[in-house]
């Protein structure tokens, strides 16, 4: 039997692996020009971070990878980042408000299905610090400048409040009733949900539960004041900044911690069911769950593989350039190769080159494969005349005879006229 990746995850190769860092980049540059710092924690963590924040969860409950080390420590990957954020600011109390962006992988053992895989990879922010109401916009805002940005134009943003502890607590409880009375209609899959978490119901895909949760009471009608008068605010200043937004009293989130605001972005480019990039919401109470002060908290996490989806579905975000720009031939033992790829490499040009003293033919022929703009060919007669003879390169036309190259340049020129030239090539490319 040969080896694979084990179920559920995947190799990224080239080139989307470059589209991917290049996700990044761009969520990078949304970020910090919001002020968010990017912050680095562990892949594992002791795996009472993520218990005491959802337990009733799936994610905590059924999806954790766990483990013992060898010193008999309780650990987990960890499912998502939030969670490690807040026990990073219990550790670290840094200045308020703390504004931090991140990015990498996360684990769950859960179905594998497209855009979804037991090791995925996100980006988010995470505002600590601040219960005003502009703040959730503010992060509403970074996500969906960002998601706009990659060229999504099928993009919506629906939005709930939770209410405050004592209103979920309050409707958990008018769920629980509701949902004990009709627990014949649910599926058995519904059913163990409701004894879990009846919450989780309502973002339920089965049709059966959808039947029973659409006569569910609303979380609106337990919203207190304070409640409704935070969300009433997140609402008119999503309003202010022209970000167009659905109401939506079903949507909750996949963690036990969120309050007040709660939002996901989908695409309507992708399948219904399967059809969420990312989301997040308000979570006050999270920071002191963890032990830390009573420090109010508001983020999101997007998804990228089902970001990448989501781009692919509507024709944007291609990956970036990755061809070579030139490449060298050398029939004179392949030292002139190196000496020049390193060169033009230090000047910031990508080169490629062939290895083995492979013929001219041969390495004209990967010349043109690579998909290179220019040829540098080294010969004899070049070497002893210290010049480097230029060649555009179009189509196959790189197969053809080395007489027909374009021109001579010195040796000691090389870096400068291909510099030129590439400035030219992508000005004409760009239409200035």
């Amino acid at each position: 039997m040969s080896l694979q990746a084990p179920r559920g995850t995947r190799d990224i190769l080239a080139p989307e692996s470059a589209r991917l860092r290049a996700l990044v980049d761009a969520f990078a540059t949304a970020a910090e020009l919001g002020g968010y710092g990017q912050v680095h924690s562990p892949m594992f963590e002791q795996i009472e971070v993520f218990q005491r924040v959802g337990e009733a969860t799936d994610i905590v409950s059924k999806e954790m990878y766990q483990f013992r080390d060898p010193g008999d420590r309780h650990l987990a990957l960890r499912p998502e980042l939030t969670a490690s954020l807040a026990r990073a600011f219990v550790q670290h109390r840094p200045a308020l408000p703390w504004k931090a962006w991140y990015e990498g992988p996360q684990f769950r053992y859960e179905k594998p299905q497209a855009g979804r895989f037991r090791q995925f990879n996100q980006v988010g922010a995470e505002l600590f610090g601040s219960d005003d109401p502009q703040a959730d916009v503010d992060v509403i805002a970074l996500a969906w400048r960002f998601c706009t940005g990659l060229g999504l134009g099928q993009l919506r943003l629906v939005v709930n409040s939770l209410g405050d502890r004592a209103d979920r607590e309050a409707y958990l409880a008018a769920l629980a009733a509701y949902f004990e009375e009709r627990a014949g209609e649910l599926s058995a899959q519904g059913r163990e949900t409701l004894s879990r978490n009846p919450l989780r119901l309502l973002d339920s895909k089965r049709p059966a539960d959808r039947a029973v949760t659409s006569g569910a009471p609303d979380i609106e009608d337990y919203w207190s004041p304070a409640a409704a008068e935070h969300f009433a605010a997140v609402l008119a200043g999503l309003e202010a900044l022209g970000i167009p937004f659905e109401r939506n009293p079903r949507l909750v989130r996949g963690l036990d911690y969120y309050r007040r605001t709660a939002f996901e972005l989908a695409s309507d480019a992708l399948d219904g069911a399967q059809d969420a990039v990312g989301g997040g919401g308000r979570y006050d109470g999270l920071v002191a769950d963890l032990g830390g002060p009573d420090v109010p908290g508001v983020g999101f996490a997007l998804g990228v593989d089902r970001l990448l989806l989501a781009c692919d579905a509507e024709g944007t975000f291609p990956a970036p350039p990755g061809a070579a720009e030139v490449f060298v031939v050398d029939v004179t033992g392949g030292r002139q190769a190196s000496l020049l790829a390193e060169e033009l490499r230090r000047a910031g040009i990508r080169v490629e080159r062939a290895f083995d003293g492979r013929s001219m033919k041969a390495q004209m022929k990967a010349a043109d494969r690579s998909g290179a703009r220019w040829a540098l060919l080294v010969g004899a007669d070049e070497l002893a005349g210290g010049v480097v003879s230029l060649r555009r390169m179009r189509g196959h036309e790189a197969a053809e005879a080395p007489e027909s190259v374009q021109s001579r340049i010195p040796r000691g020129g090389v870096v400068e006229e291909l510099a030129r030239l590439l400035a030219e090539g992508a000005a004409e490319g760009s239409g200035s």
